[in-house]
């Protein structure tokens, strides 16, 4: 799917953005992106170790980083050496998208105009943003908001009281009832008089074959995208933290969450009430047992339960020694 721009973006030669540095080179910045999508002209960060091989292979001009990690960058890659990285991107994303860190109310919001949407059925009270796209066939329940150019596709089922915002979604998805999806994640900095807000400036995307039950919430990428691969289906109340990347064909029970920047691998299924820490790889055909706590990497095939998640077998013989 093709990438949307959903927010006021400004432009800033890289001296404007970092007035107290000095440039080989004064260009100015297309994009802030992740270190493995950077290109030229854009702006990156590098702030851990667990992104070293992104970072020796980032096509970005510049990159936030501090003086300890610098080294691991390419050459024609200009270091920003800072103290606090992620504070800094806070301060920079600030300037290039100031109305991305506050959900501001879409004032485009008008009446469905079914002569504009021939192809769609609408219930009562819904409401259109600016330059939304609505596919043949697709059918949106009453008192739903799909805002300013979001896209959906063909034969998508829309349910009651659904948000739609800063998303692209394929075809044949269905969206339960009271589902919010693309809204700002929660990241700021902390500070004892003010915290920093972190704009999210990333989307949504649900690719085709998707079904989202009730009462689901999936925020949008703070500058990576937050993905839902094809085929995969989420029980209700399922919560989806900013640039969570969930594969294919993925069946997840209810009130699992999943915290920020977590990618989890095709054919995985969760139990309910789980939970996934953030900065983890789920590997390929994967199992995690209901109620299970996810704090550290998992390979592929396995099978894993309980708090922190162990293997199935190691957990069975754990609790039979417990109960002897």
């Amino acid at each position: 799917m093709k990438e949307k721009v959903f927010f006021e973006k400004k432009i800033y030669t890289i001296d404007r953005l970092f007035p107290k540095k000095t440039f080989k080179k004064k260009i100015k910045i297309l994009s802030i992106k992740t270190l493995g999508n950077s290109k030229k002209d854009d702006l990156t960060f590098y702030d851990s170790k667990k992104y070293f091989t992104h970072a020796t292979s980032t096509k970005a001009s510049f990159c936030i980083t501090s003086s300890n990690l610098a080294k691991d960058l390419p050459s024609n890659v200009e270091p920003i050496i800072v103290k606090n990285v992620l504070f800094e991107l806070a301060i920079v994303l600030k300037k290039i998208y100031p109305l991305a860190d506050i959900d501001y109310p879409d004032l485009t919001l008008k009446k469905a105009n079914k002569n504009l949407f021939k192809s769609v059925k609408f219930g009562n009270n819904v409401l259109i943003g600016k330059n939304a796209k609505l596919g043949v066939g697709t059918i949106v329940g009453a008192n739903s908001i799909i805002e300013h150019d979001v896209v959906i596709g063909k034969n998508c089922v829309i349910g009651s009281n659904v948000i739609i915002k800063n998303s692209i979604i394929g075809n044949r998805v269905v969206l339960q009832d009271n589902c919010k999806i693309g809204q700002k994640g929660f990241g700021f900095i902390p500070n004892q008089n003010k915290n920093i807000k972190i704009p999210h400036i990333g989307q949504v995307i649900i690719n085709d074959d998707v079904e989202i039950a009730s009462g689901c919430t999936i925020d949008r990428g703070s500058v990576d995208d937050t993905v839902i691969g094809n085929n995969s289906y989420l029980d209700n109340q399922v919560h989806i933290a900013h640039n969570v990347k969930i594969g294919s064909n993925c069946m997840i029970a209810g009130q699992v969450g999943f915290a920020g920047s977590s990618i989890i691998g095709d054919n995985v299924s969760i139990g309910g009430q789980a939970g996934i820490s953030g900065h983890l790889n789920i590997g390929n055909n994967v199992k995690i047992g209901g109620g299970s706590g996810v704090v550290k990497d998992i390979d592929n095939n396995q099978v894993v339960m309980g708090y922190p998640a162990i293997p199935f077998k190691d957990f069975i013989k754990k609790n039979k020694k417990n109960n002897e």
